[in-house]
């Protein structure tokens, strides 16, 4: 991705959580750190791609990685989930917005954001025009 800026790797923080549930002290259990929201399993499940890594609480299954997109310019279409394929395609499109990397184990339920970062082309856009969706048509 070209235009990747303001980068951030939340590595630490995940390695602390990570020593924190296996260290001496123990002051996290496995209940505390795998404490997936089931929507996030199930965003995961359907939209993630699937990591080379495996799960660092058990070991239990490979990670998926969420990629959400927020920002001004994109309007009603902030929030979601994107592929990589589809940020290189929007990094042309919109002039900013940011992107957090969320990893997720669907079979445990360990989760934790690993990255974020801006993308886009720098143009300063409108956001596009509102569509109506299901909730303004049925209440």
């Amino acid at each position: 991705m070209w235009s990747k800026r303001e980068s951030v790797d939340y590595a630490l923080q995940r390695r602390r959580a990570l020593e924190a549930l296996r260290g001496r002290v123990r002051s996290l259990t496995a209940a505390d750190v795998c404490d997936a929201d089931p929507m996030l399993i199930r965003a995961a499940f359907h939209h993630g791609e699937l990591s080379e890594t495996r799960c660092p609480v058990g070991g239990c299954g490979r990670l998926v990685h969420l990629h959400y997109v927020f920002g001004d310019q994109l309007g009603q279409y902030s929030g979601r989930i994107k592929s990589v394929k589809e940020l290189e395609e929007m990094e042309n499109e919109y002039g900013e917005f940011k992107v957090c990397v969320v990893e997720v184990c669907t079979e445990c339920g360990w989760n934790h954001l690993i990255a974020s970062y801006v993308l886009g082309d720098g143009v300063k856009r409108r956001p596009p025009r509102r569509q109506p969706t299901v909730e303004d048509l049925y209440g």
